[in-house]
């Protein structure tokens, strides 16, 4: 399974951006997909996730501003931001559990990242 990200970008604070990540490959099934983030010095945290049925979870930091969604039928998984700050600025990943076969383990499955920057 090989997840590719794209839509990042330089935007102004209060702007939006739109990411989106598409799982290819040998997929037999994703569960849980999702965006984490990392910042420059800083470890890398969650910001949403969104499971196959649909529920979703945010970080506090971003609840209000930003929508995870996602389309089963293309394993792609999007993450709309808005009212961004500067404080958003970060590498943002995205992820996916799933498995390549029926024999073969859950596992997390990470794209190649791309980055967001805030300006003031």
């Amino acid at each position: 399974v090989q997840l590719q990200a794209s839509g990042g970008g330089l935007v102004q604070a209060g702007g939006s951006l739109r990411l989106s990540c598409a799982a290819s490959g040998t997929i037999f099934r994703i569960n849980d997909m999702g965006w984490y983030r990392q910042a420059p010095g800083d470890q890398r945290e969650l910001v949403a996730t969104i499971t196959s049925g649909g529920s979703t979870k945010y970080a506090d930091s971003v609840k209000g501003r930003f929508t995870i969604s996602r389309d089963n039928a293309k394993n792609t998984v999007y993450l709309q931001m808005s009212s961004l700050e500067p404080e958003d600025t970060a590498v943002y990943y995205c992820n996916a559990r799933g498995s390549s076969s029926f024999y073969a383990a859950t596992r997390n499955y990470w794209g190649q990242g791309t980055l967001v920057t805030v300006s003031s």
